[in-house]
């Protein structure tokens, strides 16, 4: 009997473990994480940069709709500096 407790107390352990790994991984990683990929995909399609960039930054402009009637700013990166 002590051994089934002692699984189920390890069992027990595990989902609590998995759950507060999911809680900090949704709620402070995954964000940042989005972040990144949504601010490389709108670089990717920038139409029209500033010429001043400061820091390696450039504000650079991209189209919201494939209309391009909403242009929408965003940070990138100077074309030589890395991501």
């Amino acid at each position: 009997m002590k051994d089934a407790t002692g699984e189920l107390s390890m069992t027990a352990v595990a989902v609590v473990a998995i759950a507060a790994i999911s809680v900090v991984f949704t709620t402070l990683i995954w964000p940042s994480i989005k972040a990144n990929i949504l601010r490389s995909t709108r670089c990717s399609q920038v139409t029209r940069c500033e010429d001043d960039c400061d820091s390696g930054m450039c504000t650079c402009y991209y189209c919201a709709d494939e209309t391009c009637d909403d242009e929408q700013e965003v940070q990138c990166p100077a074309k030589g500096d890395a991501n």
